[in-house]
């Protein structure tokens, strides 16, 4: 399955000029945790979650009405091609220690965002689907379904 089936394209923006204050109440509005900024081609130059203001502006005692988007966001976030595999995702979130990818098209223009919660809900299903099947294929799944099914 490739991420462009699990990604959220409703993405929030934020302007790079913007005051983080600015940012924080958008997230607070959208009940979201991450910004996205984009260039004038539309794609992704940086990333401001809720955690980067914690620890780049509160934690530093920043003011939020004075500071800059562009001053705490994550430049050049590392993103993924919407036709990349999910196994794909998984790793570069592993490997980069972060939670969510900007995804792009093949020009590099943003199409959505997936985050690592999408993907768990995605395994969660999968494995919730799986261990339905094994019960079913156990000797007590099989004693509990009824004796008709079995012939049908």
């Amino acid at each position: 399955m490739t991420i462009a089936k699990i990604c959220s394209r409703n993405v929030d923006l934020v302007d790079q000029d913007e005051t983080v204050w600015q940012a924080s109440v958008r997230m607070r509005q959208r009940a979201v945790g991450t910004l996205l900024v984009l260039n004038e081609w539309k794609q992704p130059i940086g990333i401001v979650t809720d955690r980067d203001i914690m620890e780049r502006v509160v934690a530093e005692n920043r003011l939020a009405s004075r500071t800059q988007v562009s001053a705490i966001m994550t430049r050049d976030p590392t993103s993924i091609g919407e036709d990349e595999p999910i196994q794909r995702a998984l790793a570069r979130m592993r490997r980069g220690g972060f939670r969510r990818l900007p995804v792009v098209d093949q020009e590099g223009k943003l199409v959505g965002l997936v985050s690592m919660d999408d993907i768990l809900m995605l395994l969660a299903g999968e494995i919730a689907q799986l261990g339905q099947v094994v019960q079913r294929e156990t000797p007590r799944g099989i004693a509990e379904e009824p004796v008709l099914s079995r012939f049908e």
